[in-house]
């Protein structure tokens, strides 16, 4: 684990790093989540590597990928954490963590294009269908609620959404394949 004893650098806070940091969080600790288990570990031990990333940061080369960096010493880290940890419930093997850090670094990677694919999804969709979307998936409105508001049956709205899942399915499918080929 980091030694948390060891000085922090004086000098102010470098903006590169925290605009790079912020930028990969929420995809670091999921990273960790999945090796170690447990939201509360992750997010422990993201704190760790990230003061290591923080006096590491001046051997970082601008021209590297932020998360790729960031995310050995992330792995490094839960490893440290899972050797030291007696709390941890579960106790992987090192061979078994980097398999885990591999196939969840290639999940990572494609989420972002899965989420831009299924925005530009939910746009090509109309007006009426993409309100519904909207308001089920992203402002966690319940059906019935909806169906109140849209003076509509709930097993109406229940079939449409059904609709709406594989349309939106199959259009982020077709989308990265379009952009895997080209």
């Amino acid at each position: 684990m980091a030694d948390l004893n060891q000085p922090v650098p004086t000098r102010e806070p470098s903006e590169r790093f925290i605009t790079l940091l912020n930028a990969t969080h929420g995809r670091l600790l999921a990273f960790l989540r999945v090796m170690l288990g447990n939201s509360a570990d992750a997010e422990d031990v993201l704190q760790r590597a990230s003061l290591t990333m923080w006096r590491k940061f001046g051997e970082f080369e601008q021209t590297q990928d932020f998360f790729a960096w960031a995310s050995s010493f992330a792995f490094y880290e839960a490893k440290n954490f899972q050797r030291v940890a007696a709390r941890s419930k579960l106790h992987f093997d090192d061979e078994l963590m980097a398999r885990l850090a591999e196939e969840r670094m290639v999940d990572l990677e494609q989420r972002d294009a899965r989420f831009e694919a299924m925005e530009r999804c939910i746009e090509e969709l109309d007006a009426p269908s993409r309100e519904l979307v909207r308001e089920f998936y992203l402002n966690d409105m319940q059906v019935e609620a909806l169906a109140q508001r849209l003076g509509r049956a709930p097993q109406t709205l229940y079939n449409k959404l059904s609709i709406l899942r594989r349309l939106l399915g199959e259009c982020v499918r077709r989308k990265l394949t379009q952009e895997a080929q080209t």
